[in-house]
């Protein structure tokens, strides 16, 4: 059966959606409203960019992809903060119309706290293990290095554990994740120390201690093993002339 006059109304609706004509024709009359507002005054004036350090200013233009002049109604907050939010450098954005004529954008960024070496190649890395980029700036070629895979999972934890003991974080050279398990740090003279798996502040604290009383960090050795605790085992340099044992109690006092 033929359609009828309601029935004529609905099929054509449903071919004008289908076409977009009705898409079109909502937009039309939006960009109107919004010309009609930016001749009462609100047009973009001002973007004001608040927490900006690293992110790259150009990207975050291209994003915003506003010129002065434009209907500030005609602008989505929610769409761009989407987009912000997938910069490396953004941990956060917030956005919003201050009317009459400027956008607010209020950016958290992540902050550095190491150089990720995997497959011969240097990253910044954030507290979440997060990579920034791989172009270094002076300044962070002088963060610290860990080294391996997921090695900047588990950053975070050695360097805060390092940053109680100041002495020792200042002679490490970098560090590396072995086994999935544990941290090997190497030392500017080249001298490794093998942390175990466990109570590593309880470890670092043995050997900044044993630094204090005996200076054990300048001694003629390869290697400090601290994964037992009950003792310091250490390894000396090739032609040395004997192995270097340093015993601590389960307390934490050393008796070299």
């Amino acid at each position: 059966m033929a359609c009828g006059a309601l029935a004529l109304v609905v099929c054509g609706t449903a071919w004008l959606a289908s076409s977009g004509v009705i898409d079109r024709a909502l937009k039309a009359a939006q960009d109107q409203a919004y010309d009609l507002l930016a001749d009462s005054g609100f047009r973009v004036n001002n973007i004001l960019v608040e927490g900006r350090r690293e992110t790259d200013p150009d990207v975050l233009r291209a994003i915003v992809n506003l010129e002065r002049g434009d209907p500030i109604f005609a602008f989505d907050p929610a769409e761009t903060r989407e987009m912000i939010e997938r910069l490396s450098w953004v941990r956060s954005v917030h956005i919003e119309r201050r009317l009459p004529d400027t956008i607010y954008i209020g950016l958290v960024e992540r902050e550095p706290i190491a150089l990720w070496q995997h497959k011969n190649k240097l990253r910044v890395i954030d507290a979440d293990g997060v990579t920034l980029t791989d172009k270094l700036s002076p300044s962070q070629k002088t963060l610290p290095i860990v080294v391996g895979e997921y090695a900047n999972e588990q950053a975070y934890n050695l360097l805060a554990m390092l940053e109680a003991e100041p002495e020792i974080k200042s002679l490490v050279e970098a560090a590396t994740w072995v086994g999935d398990r544990r941290w090997d740090l190497t030392l500017k003279n080249e001298m490794t120390v093998r942390l175990p798996e466990m109570d590593i502040g309880l470890a670092l604290s043995r050997l900044a201690k044993a630094q204090t009383e005996d200076k054990i960090l300048e001694k003629d050795l390869s290697v400090i093993d601290l994964r037992e605790t009950d003792r310091i085992t250490v390894r000396t340099r090739p032609g040395a002339v004997q192995e270097y044992q340093a015993r601590a109690t389960a307390a934490g006092g050393d008796n070299i």
